[in-house]
């Protein structure tokens, strides 16, 4: 079985550093909680512009936190079948560079070779595909798995994952 995995908002928390980096710059007190249903930039609109900016900071696709059990229940998944991580990579600067040098460092035991950065991901063929944004399962032709993530908690007409935990169980 091949699985396509999604990194920003499946393995990597990019939604949590937009958060972190906004209280720190306006001193404001945003939480996830807070932002359900949603983007972050629109609970705050007045700074959609700034939010946008954190993707082109020097650092913001290198630092983030992995999602919690993601490199556990991938490390699992990949002994089992093959695993890529794909990823829409070239839209920012900095992205493709500091997205590869992240897998090195979480999930090492994901080879180079098993890394599909790209700019639009219509062309996976495979079997599975966990992804946090419809428009990208919408045109998957194997079986597609929503990765709960605050933007799209209101998203039906998938099958969906609400934590790696879950994701083990779907395909373990």
């Amino acid at each position: 079985m091949t699985i396509f995995v999604d990194m920003d908002e499946v393995i990597a928390d990019t939604y949590g550093e937009h958060i972190r980096r906004y209280n720190r710059k306006f001193g404001a007190s945003l939480t996830r909680e807070q932002c359900m249903g949603g983007e972050v930039w629109q609970q705050v609109p007045e700074h959609r512009d700034q939010l946008w900016q954190h993707y082109y900071e020097p650092g913001f696709f290198r630092n983030l936190d992995p999602i919690p059990y993601s490199r556990e229940v991938l490390q699992a998944l990949s002994g089992k079948y093959e695993v890529y991580v794909a990823s829409a990579a070239m839209q920012f600067p900095n992205s493709l560079i500091e997205k590869h040098q992240w897998l090195d460092e979480h999930f090492p035991f994901i080879n180079w070779r098993n890394r599909i950065l790209c700019g639009d991901k219509h062309i996976l063929r495979g079997d599975v595909l966990i992804d946090d944004r419809s428009h990208n399962l919408e045109s998957f032709q194997g079986r597609s798995i929503l990765f709960t993530s605050p933007h799209n908690i209101h998203t039906t007409g998938f099958e969906r994952a609400e934590d790696w935990q879950q994701v083990g169980e779907l395909l373990l």
